[in-house]
Order: structure tokens, then sequence, then C-alpha cells
């Protein structure tokens, strides 16, 4: 099954993306070991290469460890992830302010519609 991208990103980036997301909701676990390289390919329906760029993205975040002959691990460090959750919470309030202000509204008047809709 190929996953859907969107074209405004570039997918090793969509993938990374949702395997954070997959932590943080907590559907991987952490020291979970991740699919091989090309099992994730097939999964996603991208390149090989593609995948290795995710795994190393993952790892330079510290969020991964590659064990040889083992394979990509989820780090086992909870505080990392705490962090994680953090990093994209930040991340997505910003965009949203970014786009909101890009409409002419202001942090006020969204800060009234989110706390009625509640």
């Amino acid at each position: 099954m190929t996953m859907d991208f969107s074209r405004d990103k570039p997918i090793y980036s969509q993938l990374v993306d949702r395997i954070c997301g997959d932590l943080i909701k907590g559907n991987v676990q952490l020291g979970d070991k991740l699919p091989s390289v090309r099992e994730y390919a097939i999964e996603s329906g991208v390149n090989v290469n593609t995948v290795q760029r995710v795994y190393k993205e993952l790892e330079a975040m510290d969020l991964t460890e590659t064990r040889r002959g083992q394979g990509t691990f989820i780090t086992s460090d909870e505080k990392r992830i705490i962090a994680l959750r953090e990093e994209m919470m930040y991340q997505l309030a910003d965009n949203f302010l970014t786009s909101i202000e890009a409409l002419g509204f202001s942090k006020e008047e969204m800060v009234h519609v989110l706390q009625n809709r509640g």
C-alpha cells in the first residue's frame, strides 16, 4: 500500500513527519524496531534512497539509532520524545499564527474562536 504525499513538501520530510507523529501519538513505542529500508520503501511506495534519507534524518534528530546487523530502532530516551512533542507543538502553533496573520485575523480573534469551539 502506497501513501499519499503532498506536492508542497519533500517526500522524505513528509515521511519524517509521519514517523514523528506516530511517536507522539504512541503508535510507535520507545525501542521499537523500524521496518528495513527496503520494507518501508515498498510500504510507502517510494524509492529506497528516500527512505535512507528519512532514517538518516531521524538519527540526526536523535530519534533513532542504527545497530549494525540488527536494523534501525526508535530511541529509548523518553525525554527526547517529550522534547519532540513540545517542538512539534510549537512548530504547529507558529505555522497557525503565520497563517491567520496572513489572512488578517488577530491572535485575540482566534483565541476567542478556539475557546468557543472547545
